[in-house]
This record gives C-alpha cells, structure tokens and sequence, in this order.
C-alpha cells in the first residue's frame, strides 16, 4: 500500500523514545543484522548493480512513519529504512556504499528501466505488478484497514457488511483500494486519489466516510495526522497467501536472486522480527471485522 501525510520533527523523536532507541546520526545507518553473509555470486564485486560497488535503493518523498523518520531514510531509523539496510549489509555492503534515491510509487511499479537496484515502498506482492517488475521473497504480512472519523456512521462497525453503505477512500493502484472493491464491494463508488496525502485531506473535510490503508499506516493517521479520528477494524485475509510486502527491482533484474536470498536470511535468523517489533510495535491491536 501507501502512506500519508508529513511527520514533523517531534513525532520522529516520540517515535523513537517509543522504540527505545537513542536517535542515530542522520548521514549513518545502525548496524540491523550481522555483517557479510552474502553467498557466491551476491557480492559487491559481483553484483550487476546501477553503480558499481554501490547499492542504490528507492522510496518515495516524502517517506512517513513508521516506514521512515523525518523523511530521512538515510539514517536507518523506521522499519523500511531499517529493512533496507539490513538487505544492504547481507549482501556485503557497507553503509557508506548504500546510495538513497526518490521515485513515485506508481512509476516504481511501471514497466520499464529503473534508476535503482530496488525500491522498498511498502509495496504489496500481485500477480498483475509481477508482468511489470521483479519482486524480492516478502519482508512483512500486511492487512489493510479502515479509519474514520469518530463522528462517522461507520465508527462504531464492527463487520464489513456494515461498511457496504459507506463512501470509502484510497489511493489509485493500490491494494487499499483493491480491498475496497473486491472485499468491501460497497454500494458508492470508492473515492480514488493521486496520493494519500489527498485522501486523508477528503477524510478530514468528511469528503469520504472512511479511508482504507495498511495497518501500521492506520495507527500512524489516527495517533498523528486526523485529530478525532479512529480505526474502525482491519479487514479479514483473503483466503491463501496473505498480502505481503516486496521489494521492487527491474523486471529480470541480475540482483533479483541475491537480494531475495537477503531477504529470506533475515527472515531465518529473526532480523526482521525484531525490526518489526521496534518500528511496528505500536501498530496491533485493531479489531479484526467480521
């Protein structure tokens, strides 16, 4: 999915207080996994990257939290820029060798050449965007769901049947406003918007009913960007795979296999278990909707 609306400086330092880590410096990454345990071929001086010796990865701009802090995701703080890092280091590379730049979510997942190694965007796993891109083994099980204001008819639903009647939101090409439509199936038409700075503006001006987002996303909208507003419930898990982040490399990218085998070692040896547990922890506790 997606994220919203900017962070200011203060949010960053609760964030972090939360997380119970001391702020890193803004140009340095902390260390997030063991050093050096690429295998054969998945080496810096191996690797067909963008620019020899280096790594060059991808967000958008802005980058919100918890994805991110204070739109800086060189420094290594929140749990994407932290993933990131921590891909980089298995793969061999120093921190000082990971190169930062910004794409649009929508062109990151459009056909054609990219200008990075792969973009980390909190992008959801489909068979559709697989016809465009490369994706990476998943970094995180997400579920969507829905935020209202409190003084919205569907505050207090507690089943999706409930939300039916409900002018709902999301981002255009999203898997928030796949949920909408194939989950939801409401009887308006959802409201789509270019970005999720502009849906959560049409939620705060009662323009939509409800906004549909990742969940840690939803935690971020009602404790920092929407006064007065609440998340209703996360929607249940189609049935099968669950949706899952990726990261996003050119399609048929050389990198591809390593940076997967990345992924999977962090995964194993429980990396991204506990990047999640520091940057995520606030983000449980929503009902489930029936």
């Amino acid at each position: 999915m997606r994220r919203l609306a900017p962070a200011v400086a203060a949010l960053g330092a609760a964030m972090l207080t939360a997380a119970g880590c001391a702020p890193a410096d803004n140009n340095s990454a902390p260390a997030a996994s063991p050093a050096g345990s690429a295998s054969q071929g998945c080496t810096p001086d191996q690797l067909k990257t963008i620019a020899a010796g280096k790594l060059t990865v991808a967000t958008d701009n802005p980058a919100y939290p918890p994805w991110f802090v204070d739109n800086k995701p060189q420094n290594g703080q929140g749990f994407e820029s932290a993933v990131a890092y921590a891909v980089a280091t298995k793969l061999g590379y120093a921190n000082d060798s990971v190169v930062w730049t910004r794409v649009g979510f929508n062109a990151a997942i459009q056909p054609g050449p990219k200008s990075f190694d792969f973009d980390i965007n909190e992008f959801s796993i489909t068979e559709d965007r697989k016809k465009a891109v490369d994706f990476s083994t998943p970094y995180y099980d997400v579920t969507q769901a829905v935020v209202a204001l409190k003084s919205s008819k569907i505050a207090g639903a507690r089943t999706v049947a409930a939300l039916k009647g409900a002018k709902l939101g999301a981002q255009v090409g999203t898997t928030s406003y796949t949920a909408i439509t194939q989950s939801i199936k409401p009887t308006a038409a959802p409201q789509v918007y270019n970005t999720n700075d502009d849906a959560v503006k049409a939620l705060q001006n009662g323009q939509i009913d409800g906004l549909v987002v990742d969940l840690p996303t939803a935690f971020y909208v009602t404790s920092a960007q929407v006064d007065n507003s609440v998340i209703v419930g996360q929607l249940p898990q189609p049935p099968g795979t669950p949706e899952q982040f990726g990261l996003v490399l050119d399609k048929g990218s050389a990198v591809t296999a390593c940076v997967s085998q990345a992924v999977d070692a962090l995964r194993a040896d429980g990396t991204l278990t506990n990047l999640a547990k520091q940057w995520l922890a606030g983000s449980a506790g929503a009902p489930v909707l029936s």
